[in-house]
């Protein structure tokens, strides 16, 4: 009777054990992931990369334009002018159709400089005006100028020490495009150079 008895109770044991197993062999074939949105939000931000290298910078709608900054009397390319593009700072940015949103006379430069965010170094970034530089004063910077960038066109520029590559006084221009790669149109993108440019 005994033998029966524990038997018995072996078995309610089994078959309770059996049913416990039940959502951890669902949780096992059903993952749930442990990836908050701001985790993924940081991770897409970390992974554009540099830019030079077909990474993609991030945007901003904003028009607005540093003090000082002067406009262009006779651009070559007009505010309206529809342009094509021919540098692929980013993603989706070469042989795009663009419209001219804002024409500048200034020193354009080329940088290179550590985010403050940590990260890799970001090499040969195009471009940098002579107004988002903090303290640039009057005069054109010469290329191995160390500098403090006010500009934000990506994650961890601004307030980053840089390094000027380039130099060169010219037009540029703010323009809107829709990115050859598809997705949302691209907006007041700063900056591009008239010799990127090319007539439709």
């Amino acid at each position: 009777m005994k033998k029966a008895l524990i038997s018995a109770g072996i078995g309610t044991l089994l078959i309770l054990n059996g049913c416990s197993n039940t959502p951890n062999s669902a949780a096992t074939d059903h993952p749930v992931s442990t990836t908050s949105s701001s985790e993924t939000a940081d991770h897409d931000s970390m992974s554009m990369g540099n830019e030079a290298s077909g990474g993609a910078m991030h945007h901003f709608s904003s028009a607005e334009v540093p003090a000082g900054l002067q406009t262009a009397q006779h651009p070559q390319f007009p505010v309206g002018t529809i342009v094509i593009m021919n540098m692929d700072h980013m993603k989706g940015m070469k042989g795009a159709e663009a419209t001219i949103t804002g024409a500048y006379d200034t020193t354009v430069y080329s940088v290179s400089y550590t985010p403050v965010t940590g990260g890799e170094p970001v090499k040969d970034h195009k471009w940098v005006i002579h107004e988002e530089i903090q303290n640039a004063g009057q005069s054109p910077l010469k290329p191995g100028s160390k500098i403090i960038l006010n500009a934000d066109h990506m994650p961890g520029m601004q307030g980053a020490q840089a390094t000027i590559d380039s130099a060169q006084q010219t037009t540029v221009y703010m323009v809107d495009y829709m990115p050859t790669t598809g997705g949302e149109p691209v907006k007041n993108h700063k900056w591009v150079t008239g010799d990127e440019l090319s007539a439709k």
